[in-house]
């Protein structure tokens, strides 16, 4: 999936998205804020607390479109810019009980998505200079998926399969079950020959029976450095070559090489830490 397909995508998700996110939170009637007089006016300001790249704002936009759509926002930040401490990333303005109670559910995508892309900005950057493109994975918060691959696209990283609809990833269970990794390729040809086929293995007699069945790509499970490095003089044909399994932040560029097209990390997206933002009300 392209990115401008991801960003259709996403984009016609955020309504429902958010609607789950205020209705959870919600629930019957923020009675907090119900201390507030009804139509009492008031302004805020969103500080970012420390270094991040921004992603989200689509989501906090329809959070209080949901909630009043007379609600104004002014956005001094767009997804992908990097910010500082103490930043002010947007000032609001509306009906006071409006801006408290869509509060913590805005800056939830925000500060969720702007983790998820900051994180996936260092992983980028950790490749610059290098072939290899930064893959994530299904490793997702469920009913985010969308949403935080938007977020690994802005922080400068690819996007893997979106689901289990858009590419075939076969896998130790599926060989077992097809009787064989040749076998298991030539079904998914037959079934979507449009499709990408990517098959998983995890050791070098299974990387050549996949080689020989022409898979587009194949995924090195849990291969070392060192073993990538002895495959510098196998002849790859058109497949691509991607590695995972337990790949971090930390390990990433010991696994840059030139026989590798691709690294996949489910720590762009599981092992997210959000962002420290605030929003205080202002005369």
């Amino acid at each position: 999936m392209t990115l401008s397909t991801l960003l259709v995508d996403t984009l016609a998700d955020i309504p429902a998205c958010v609607a789950r996110a205020l209705r959870e939170d919600i629930g019957e009637g923020d009675i907090t804020a119900m201390l507030i007089p009804e139509q009492q006016q008031a302004k805020g300001e969103v500080l970012c607390r420390e270094h991040a790249v921004i992603c989200g704002t689509a989501w906090v936009d329809e959070v209080f479109r949901q909630l009043d759509p007379k609600t104004t926002i002014n956005w001094l930040v767009q997804d992908g810019d990097q910010v500082v401490p103490d930043q002010v990333l947007f000032t609001l303005s509306g009906n006071a009980r409006t801006l408290l109670t869509g509060e913590r559910s805005a800056l939830n995508f925000l500060q969720l998505l702007s983790g998820t892309a900051t994180l996936a900005r260092q992983y980028a950057e950790l490749t610059a200079g290098s072939e290899v493109k930064i893959l994530d994975t299904r490793k997702t918060i469920p009913g985010l998926r969308l949403a935080q691959k938007y977020a690994v696209a802005v922080g400068g990283c690819n996007n893997h399969r979106i689901g289990l609809y858009d590419a075939f990833l076969i896998k130790e269970n599926h060989i077992a079950a097809c009787g064989g990794i040749a076998l298991a390729v030539a079904k998914a040809r037959e079934i979507a020959p449009e499709k990408i086929v990517e098959v998983e293995v995890e050791n070098l007699d299974e990387l050549n029976e996949a080689l020989d069945a022409q898979a587009d790509v194949v995924m090195l499970d849990n291969f070392s450095p060192s073993d990538i490095e002895n495959l510098k003089h196998l002849n790859f044909g058109q497949t691509k070559i991607e590695v995972s399994g337990n790949i971090t932040h930390e390990t990433v560029q010991h696994y840059i090489s030139s026989a590798v097209n691709y690294i996949s990390s489910g720590s762009l997206t599981k092992h997210v830490q959000a962002v420290d933002l605030s929003m205080r009300l202002i005369k």
